[in-house]
């Protein structure tokens, strides 16, 4: 008998032995590689530029991710074409835990009810943990004499699609903001689309659209200068951040309630070892006072779901604003 075939036979016998004296199978292999996640960087790309909100609410909490999880967290700006651009690169990446998401409602449950998405936003992913709600609110120039709904609605009603506001571009969540407020209270206003929050703001501020739906931290600057006027917040609760400035529901339009947010998803597939093991740690970072401090700061609420939690309103979110598309007849 051939020396070499031996020992390797032999090799092989007590790698069997070992494993079965452990009560281990082959099947169990898998289970201890997770036990080391993770051994090396892991990737979370964002679908926005560079120090915009989204970018921040990563940045808020990567370096004390690292820590816990004791490997570097590399943030990677991959913006462009609503979130597709950066949503498809973790769709197509391999399941193994090193890269992931930070999705945002624009681009995970409302751009792919009116554009083509080159993902499926409910089965490509897999949900770790949404990372904050972020309040809407709706401002005026000043200059445009819109200070309550009211004035929205009369403005709107006597030149029917007249009446124009922006956002930060078709298919976000502010975008859908206004289609809505516009069904509910039975107005045309026509939609002006811009590729990013910081061009929108210029913009309106400068008087050239009057009425302009984003998060709270694009126009707080411009609001407490009175460049521009805070007409009402989108959200079910007014901002703790704006607590004079009333919601869309208190000036007289039922049934209002729109809030962006941000969450942490992974390739479809990914290991529920791995996808529990990042909630967890993702959740005790949140939870930590310096970093909550951070998010609320910014008009940021930190929430630190489950992923069944996040999965779940990622869904319902998804037919909710299919709804909206469809009754406002928005297309590509």
């Amino acid at each position: 008998m051939n020396r070499q075939h031996f020992t390797r036979r032999g090799a092989l016998g007590l790698l069997a032995q070992a494993l079965s004296v452990a009560g281990l199978t082959a099947t169990a292999l898998p289970a201890i590689a997770q036990d080391v996640y993770p051994s090396k960087p892991i990737r979370i790309i964002v679908p926005f530029s560079p120090g915009g909100g989204g970018d921040a609410v990563v940045r808020f909490m990567s370096d004390k991710l690292g820590e816990r999880l004791k490997t570097q967290i590399i943030v990677e700006n991959r913006p462009g074409a609503s979130g597709f651009i950066g949503a498809q690169a973790v769709a197509t990446a391999p399941p193994d835990g090193y890269t992931l998401l930070m999705g945002f409602d624009g681009g995970i449950v409302v751009a792919p009810n009116i554009l083509k998405a080159p993902f499926n936003p409910i089965t490509d992913f897999e949900p770790i943990t949404k990372l904050n709600d972020a309040t809407l609110i709706l401002v005026a120039h000043p200059g445009a004499q819109l200070r309550n709904v009211n004035d929205i609605v009369a403005a709107a009603k006597a030149k029917p699609g007249a009446l124009q506001f922006t956002s930060s571009g078709q298919g976000s969540t502010p975008h859908l903001a206004g289609e809505l407020l516009a069904l509910r209270t039975g107005i045309k206003m026509t939609h002006i689309p811009y590729k990013g929050g910081g061009q929108a703001v210029t913009d309106v501020v400068a008087g050239q659209v009057p009425l302009f739906f984003t998060v709270v931290p694009t126009v707080a600057a411009y609001i407490k200068q009175d460049r521009l006027v805070a007409v009402a917040v989108t959200s079910s609760r007014r901002s703790p951040s704006l607590p004079d400035v009333p919601t869309i529901a208190e000036l007289g339009v039922p049934d209002f309630s729109v809030s962006s947010w941000y969450g942490i998803l992974a390739p479809a597939k990914t290991p529920k070892a791995i996808v529990n093991r990042l909630q967890q740690e993702i959740a005790a970072v949140l939870a930590m006072p310096e970093i909550r401090e951070k998010y609320v700061n910014s008009a940021f609420d930190p929430v630190a779901s489950t992923p069944e939690e996040f999965a779940a309103q990622i869904k319902a979110d998804y037919a909710r604003w299919g709804q909206v598309v469809r009754d406002a007849n928005l297309k590509e």
